[in-house]
């Protein structure tokens, strides 16, 4: 009789593996996914696996928008004992030759919430700061990730959690794309239950420090989580950050600190806004390419092109999500020196101006001039303001040459005087 009931089971399992693999399981799976989410969802796949290792798998899933997001195969094991008492828990899950743009992935994820339900910002003693839930393993396999600019990374990455569901260890290896080489590894501290250790190998060098997620407390009347991390990075080329593009290359030394209010139940995209980090930097042998500041300088007027090689560059950088001030910039080569603070768009657009001294002849006189900073970060241009233009002129017809940059002063400094009485 026990004989019959094993084999009933064993029937009733294949059967239950053939259906979950038949087109007409498969299809309803692509009609519930793409009623969900409102975006078309096609799988070339469906299988369950309920030998051995038990496990569900999708195979060829595109989701069409634009762009699309395609994965190769995603296989996930849940935890049996869990599920069997009514937990869903997930042991492991793989993601093989993924294409995740972000675009895409800020899309499906206000789409897929439920608008009547408000997730709650864990506490200590929260039910909502229990993450048991989240796969043990997390294992991504040749992932590409396309950022909202187009700019992509391929990397390779596992990720490990402890029982209360906070990461223990992960490591991200980038194949291809941007920061292409770079590895990173996050390991958790012993002696804290939210605080880890980073470590990034790139561009040569390395960047480290603590990162630290404070939790309200559970009297607290604001629930926002609070992020915070101080990190030294040393000898970086500045290359290896910012290919393709090469507006500036040399050897990076800096101190950075970081933090964040967060809201739990706000999406990725206000989860990135909220970041704010303060730098101090250092570039040793920096090369300025896209811009000779000594052509600036005798040109008195549009520069495009050449480069600068620069003894020193130090400066200060603040970020706010995506946007980026350079302020304090301290530069000098020989006879150059230059100062100012300057503005990167998250378009990339440069905005700002700079003060560039060069000391010419035996007498060590110094012609300084002030200029506006334009253009992009692929292509960096400097300019002088309308105020110092006219200035300039005047200075020349006076005095050809030695007046020319006087007269920029003179008339930069006419210009901003006027501005702060009249407004802008």
């Amino acid at each position: 009789m026990s004989g019959l009931v094993v084999l009933l089971l064993l029937l009733a399992v294949w059967a239950l593996g053939q259906w979950t693999g038949s087109d007409g399981f498969r299809q309803r799976v692509e009609r519930e996914a793409s009623a969900r989410l409102g975006l078309p969802v096609t799988l070339s796949r469906v299988s369950v696996d309920l030998f051995l290792l038990p496990s569900v798998a999708l195979e060829g899933l595109t989701v069409q928008a634009s762009p699309a997001l395609t994965v190769a195969r995603a296989q996930a094991r849940p935890v049996w004992s869990a599920l069997l008492q009514g937990r869903l828990e997930m042991a492991t899950l793989v993601v093989r030759k993924a294409v995740l743009p972000q675009t895409t992935l800020v899309l499906l994820g206000a789409r897929a919430q439920d608008p009547a339900s408000t997730p709650a910002a864990p506490g200590p003693d929260d039910p909502a700061s229990d993450l048991r839930w989240l796969p043990r393993r997390v294992v991504l396999d040749n992932v590409t990730w396309i950022g909202t600019q187009g700019g992509s990374s391929t990397v390779q990455a596992e990720l490990a959690l402890d029982e209360d569901g906070w990461p223990a260890r992960a490591t991200v290896t980038v194949l291809r794309g941007a920061l292409e080489g770079a590895r990173a590894v996050l390991q958790r501290q012993t002696d804290a239950a939210t605080a880890w250790d980073l470590k990034v190998e790139v561009g040569g060098g390395t960047l480290q420090g603590p990162l630290r997620l404070r939790l309200p407390e559970a009297s607290a009347r604001a629930r926002d989580l609070t992020f915070e991390g101080a990190l030294e990075t040393r000898g970086v080329e500045v290359f290896a950050l910012t290919a393709p593009s090469r507006t500036l290359t040399g050897r990076l030394d800096a101190s950075t600190t970081l933090s964040a209010r967060i809201n739990p139940a706000a999406g990725a995209a206000a989860v990135a806004q909220a970041l704010r980090t303060q730098t101090r930097f250092t570039v040793n042998n920096a090369v300025l390419q896209g811009v000779d500041l000594a052509r600036a300088v005798a040109t008195v007027g549009l520069s495009r092109g050449g480069s600068t090689g620069l003894d020193t560059l130090a400066g200060q950088v603040r970020t706010r999500g995506q946007q980026i001030e350079l302020t304090n910039l301290v530069a000098s080569s020989g006879a150059l020196a230059a100062t100012g603070a300057v503005t990167v768009a998250p378009s990339g657009a440069l905005s700002g101006r700079v003060r560039v001294d060069v000391t010419r002849g035996a007498g060590g006189d110094v012609v300084g001039v002030p200029l506006v900073v334009g253009g992009t970060l692929d292509d960096p241009s400097l300019s002088l303001s309308r105020s110092a233009l006219l200035g300039a002129a005047i200075g020349t017809a006076l005095m050809p040459g030695v007046g020319t940059g006087a007269g920029a002063n003179l008339g930069d400094r006419l210009g901003e005087g006027l501005k702060d009485l009249f407004g802008q």
